[in-house]
């Protein structure tokens, strides 16, 4: 088995139930505002999301853009006359406010915390992951967390992670393990660093990318079966 010293955990979808976050963050930004929302609204806006979001990932657009032309972008599709940027910071607050766990995530950090040494890396906004993270508490467990707003990078990118091994004492390569759910930020970003990764996978979806995966799990505590 492995001998691993450093675990780095992805935080949304993969501690945090992120869809359910930003679903409820949605609905009272747009109550707020006093507009009606429905599903055909939340699919239009995640379709516009992701695809600013992987612009972000392959490093053509900065996060700055991507959170302030979201709302713009789907205001206009939706044809609501309204200020996308003032809207964003309304929603990033109260997405700050929500912190839904993946159910079994607390036992599991609870585990894990007591045998190695565990970061975040994720992607997106300081002051919104930050907080979201101590309202849950699970910023107890962690060495440090890493926001890619404040590395001035992002995953996948190697500079990124580079950034993270050389704030980690004694950081070792082959002792350490990312853990998160999406292939093209997590796994592709854990191949681009050279340490082994695991794919946390509920939904039992396809490795489209060819990426090397060393562990895949559908729930966390399968974690359990090699930490």
């Amino acid at each position: 088995m492995h001998q691993f010293q450093t675990l780095l955990f992805d935080a949304d979808n993969t501690l945090f139930d992120f869809t359910a976050c930003e679903r409820a963050a949605l609905e009272l930004a747009f109550k707020h505002r006093g507009y009606p929302i429905d599903d055909e609204k939340r699919k239009i806006y995640e379709q516009i999301n992701v695809g600013l979001w992987k612009k972000y990932e392959q490093g053509l657009m900065d996060r700055k853009t991507v959170i302030y032309s979201r709302f713009g972008l789907l205001f206009r599709e939706l044809g609501i006359e309204d200020d996308g940027i003032d809207f964003e910071d309304v929603y990033q607050d109260l997405l700050g406010q929500q912190h839904v766990i993946i159910p079994e995530a607390p036992e599991v950090i609870d585990y894990l915390y007591r045998k190695y040494n565990l970061y975040i890396v994720t992607n997106g906004v300081t002051a919104t992951q930050l907080r979201r993270l101590k309202d849950s508490k699970i910023d107890q467990y962690m060495q440090k967390i890493f926001v890619s707003e404040e590395t001035g990078y992002q995953k996948p990118m190697k500079e990124y992670f580079d950034y993270c091994f050389h704030r980690i004492p004694q950081f070792d390569p082959e002792k350490a393990l990312i853990i998160g759910d999406s292939l093209s930020s997590d796994i592709k970003g854990g191949n681009n660093a050279g340490i082994k990764t695991c794919w946390y996978n509920p939904g039992k979806e396809s490795n489209t990318l060819d990426l090397s995966i060393d562990y895949e799990i559908n729930n966390l505590k399968e974690l359990y079966e090699f930490l």
